[in-house]
């Protein structure tokens, strides 16, 4: 495949590398890998090419210097694994990254650091400004204090977040698979491998299989980390890590792997921040509102909602879904829970005497409201 446009001087790539690789068998950070890594990166940077790395590691990492044989439940082990373990992980970056005169800067980020407006603008400068000092920032989520009901859920979706906030020419996820395959290559082992696909591109849900043991996330959250970073404008490939020079044959314009396009229209920063709001709850859109969403452009009232869950207050993100469960789009809602179950399937002009006072007549207007 042909990928010229992510050549140029100029550019930036966001670099995912998965738990799946990054650790030798469960058994801690693999050295030799990474250091590979760190060499291909920086003759990245000798072509102007900019990079943002998101590091899995750190709780495996840990795990292995506290002596733990299996990945605790618990959150307080678990954040107390990960506080070790971002130790080693640091370390062994900035040591090989030294060895090419590179700096290294340390970013841990939570959820909190994207629902708030201005703390994302920090974050996005502040990635901003290393890139430009030609530093490389390693980014990962800080697993010492978040806690399961704000977490990101895994880096492809961290990683996706990033590519939105230095709006990244290329999302590159390295993984022990080569690519997406059609079927599930460890049952079927004739499966084919995807090569280029639209993010946006439906089958893909249904080509998507499980994680593995050591990181969270599967393909499917891979395929959602590519829709996500196509928001801004940002391509994303899925490749094998394990390939020794990877990094280098996409640098010099061919790879195999899944190259998934981003098709469709760049987000405005707004609503980049916007879609990076976790959803609070839930709602089921008609058939006639998913058309008034998707082709007119137009703000949702509370007539095309047939159902509602969750747990949100006005202001909150909420998803909106087609009878099926499929997410079309999400936006900030302008009635809370137990209101808008009151007034969903009703016309605009009966939210007064409904609620008994008069708010807002869309549930979310089309200026805080993302297509998916």
């Amino acid at each position: 495949m042909a990928l010229q446009k992510f050549q140029t001087e100029g550019s930036s790539w966001v670099i995912k590398i998965g738990s799946s690789i990054l650790t030798a068998n469960g058994q801690g950070l693999d050295k030799q890998a990474i250091a590979n890594w760190v060499d291909q990166i920086a003759l990245l940077r000798t072509r102007g090419i900019k990079v943002v790395l998101v590091s899995s590691g750190a709780i495996v990492e840990g795990m292995t210097r506290l002596g733990m044989q299996r990945r605790p439940r618990d959150i307080n082990h678990l954040q107390a694994a990960a506080a070790v373990g971002q130790m080693g992980l640091v370390q062994i970056y900035e040591s090989n990254f030294q060895r090419h005169a590179l700096h290294t800067a340390q970013i841990l980020l939570t959820h909190d650091d994207m629902t708030s407006r201005k703390r994302y603008i920090n974050a996005r400068s502040t990635l901003k400004s290393l890139l430009a000092m030609n530093v490389i920032p390693v980014v990962n989520e800080n697993d010492t204090v978040v806690t399961d009901e704000i977490r990101f859920g895994d880096n492809d979706t961290l990683a996706a977040l990033v590519a939105n906030l230095i709006e990244a020419d290329l999302l590159l996820i390295l993984t022990d698979q080569k690519g997406l395959y059609e079927k599930d290559p460890r049952q079927f082992p004739n499966a084919k491998l995807v090569e280029e696909i639209s993010a946006r591109d439906q089958r893909l849900d249904l080509m998507a299989g499980e994680g593995s043991s050591l990181g969270r996330g599967g393909m499917i959250t891979k395929i959602r980390a590519a829709r996500m970073a196509a928001r801004s404008g940002a391509d994303t490939i899925i490749t094998s890590g394990h390939n020794s020079n990877i990094i280098l044959q996409l640098a010099e314009g061919d790879v195999l792997g899944t190259w998934l396009k981003a098709d469709s229209e760049k987000l405005a920063a707004r609503k980049q921040w916007l879609a990076a709001l976790p959803a609070r709850g839930k709602l089921v859109l008609d058939r006639g509102a998913v058309k008034v969403l998707q082709h007119a452009g137009k703000s949702l009232l509370p007539i095309g909602v047939s159902a509602v869950s969750g747990n949100f207050k006005r202001g909150d993100m909420v998803s909106c879904e087609t009878e099926d469960g499929a997410e079309i789009a999400r936006g900030l809602v302008n009635y809370d829970l137990t209101e808008t179950g009151k007034i969903i399937g009703r016309t605009s002009d009966a939210i007064e005497s409904v609620l008994g006072y008069m708010g807002d007549e869309e549930l979310i207007h089309r200026d805080n409201l993302v297509l998916i």
